[in-house]
């Protein structure tokens, strides 16, 4: 890449090498308001805590948990789409009369314990807990006064899961809790009602959606809220951005509070707080706007389902791997368990999010908190991907450099984390006048490496200008401390006087 194109990054890097911290972009002063539309919301601020967390946890729960059966889009799929495999189903299962709603008094959650969700949820390393408060078949989660007779108080647990799982949460960790709302709901007389009209009125929303978003916001004080549904109208229409400007100005969580970007048709990957794009959206590049990837542990379903086999979830590998090039990119991770009717999470689900606990245990210093390095990705080693302290101190940079394959065949490897060709001056001139001498910057004097829970053990490494060979400990040492999955090392570079141009 040519030096013009990375001017204002190679200002910002010298900028934090040489004050050795990072300038605030929020100037105190009087409180910002801001209006309804996306030209005024779109300047706010990302609350740090979020960009912060980095690892979340998404729970898809609901009477769909019931059936269990292809997807958490069962009701549509079997009445509206008449898919297959769920009309077959039905019939071998169910009475020909069966209908949805039945479903609901199944839907029991007599083994429930949010505490115990709660627990693990803290022990897997995550920082913040989203749960579907409503999905597209409109139950809701909560007692909602505009949904008698068809939430979890009405029929079923008669139990109020939000809160019940709002305050386990606080509770028993420092996770921050988000939820879930569908805007639309597949067969609702409000809102195929509207559609009718051509969406010239707006009585699903003035009667159900907004009198339930406030009630969610006022009762349960969600610091995420994370909608959907939203595809089938524009934001005008589910007035979005009157909500958001509430949300932000006068909502008891506006001082923290983040939104994703599913608001009406036309609004993902533009507008909100972080961007979604799409369901497991990872691009694997340098995204500029904060972003998250929501993925499932089950490969193809949200919600929690039995017609699956082992190679329909992902390996504890896997989901690390997805962790680091989400993170290395700016994005935050959002990982879906879908709970079984009876308000369990699945063994194999808890194995994977005690595998993915464990591992941040070790790494989690690379991720919390880490903001993206000048590469994301090794230009020469492709499984190598990198991040970097966010605060610099004392003149040194902290990068880290995550291995996702291990060397078995040299137990040594080659990276780069000054990128594949760089050019190293001594007193830059910022006015297109380079004067100085060349000189290695990684060497024993100004460059220290530590790989990341195996702190007493010296790692041996050589350098050849940009080249850094590491050494890895003895594996068997390596796998007696339980370190797996993605191995990664923290290189600490002191500049002294020396500035990088990236060429």
């Amino acid at each position: 890449m040519a030096i013009s194109a990375w001017t204002p990054l190679l200002v910002a890097l010298i900028c934090v090498w040489i004050s050795g911290v990072e300038v605030d972009a929020q100037v105190p002063g009087p409180r910002t308001r801001y209006q309804p539309n996306w030209a005024s919301l779109d300047q706010r601020p990302l609350p740090q805590w979020y960009d912060n967390a980095k690892v979340g946890i998404f729970l898809h729960y609901g009477v769909y948990s019931v059936p269990s059966f292809g997807s958490e889009w069962f009701w549509t799929n079997w009445k509206n789409l008449r898919n297959p495999e769920y009309v077959q189903f039905m019939q071998r299962n169910y009475k020909p009369d069966f209908t949805y709603q039945e479903f609901a008094s199944q839907f029991t959650a007599e083994l429930f314990n949010a505490t115990k969700w709660a627990l693990l949820f803290k022990d897997s390393g995550a920082r913040y807990v989203v749960l579907t408060s409503k999905h597209h078949d409109g139950f809701t989660l909560w007692p909602s006064k505009n949904s008698y007779g068809w939430n979890s108080m009405d029929v079923g647990p008669k139990r109020d899961i939000v809160k019940e799982l709002a305050a386990a949460i606080r509770k028993e960790s420092d996770l921050r809790f988000g939820l879930y709302y569908s805007l639309f709901e597949w067969f609702n007389p409000l809102w195929t009602d509207d559609k009718l009209h051509l969406l010239m009125q707006q009585h699903f929303v003035e009667r159900k959606v907004r009198p339930e978003q406030m009630e969610l916001v006022q009762q349960y004080l969600p610091e995420i809220i994370w909608s959907d549904g939203d595809w089938e109208a524009p934001a005008k229409y589910w007035r979005s951005e009157e909500f958001i400007a509430w949300l932000y100005n006068d909502s008891p969580v506006r001082n923290t509070v983040v939104t994703n970007d599913r608001w009406g048709f036309g609004t993902a990957c533009m507008h909100g707080d972080f961007y979604n794009c799409a369901d497991r959206f990872n691009p694997g590049v340098l995204q500029a706007h904060k972003w998250e990837n929501a993925f499932t542990l089950d490969r193809t379903s949200w919600g929690q389902r039995f017609d699956v086999s082992l190679a329909d979830f992902m390996t504890s590998k896997e989901v690390v791997k997805e962790i680091i090039t989400t993170v290395s990119c700016n994005g935050n991770v959002l990982i879906n368990v879908g709970p079984t009717k009876f308000g369990t999470i699945l063994p194999i689900f808890e194995e994977r999010l005690r595998d993915m606990g464990r591992w941040l245990k070790f790494n989690g210093e690379g991720i919390y908190g880490s903001v993206p390095w000048i590469y994301q990705n090794d230009t020469i080693t492709g499984n190598v991907w990198y991040t970097r302290q966010k605060e610099a101190s004392n003149g040194k940079i902290t990068v880290y450099a995550f291995v996702l394959e291990y060397p078995y065949d040299t137990n040594e490897l080659d990276i780069y984390p000054l990128g594949k060709d760089i050019n190293i001056f001594r007193n830059v001139m910022l006015t297109g006048i380079d004067i100085g001498t060349g000189g290695e910057i990684l060497n024993e004097q100004s460059t220290e490496v530590v790989m990341l829970g195996m702190e007493d053990t010296k790692i041996k490494w050589t350098a050849d200008h940009n080249r850094l060979r590491i050494v890895f400990p003895p594996k068997n040492h390596i796998d007696k401390r339980g370190l797996d999955y993605a191995w990664t090392f923290k290189i600490t570079i002191s500049s002294h006087s020396h500035f990088i141009i990236i060429t």
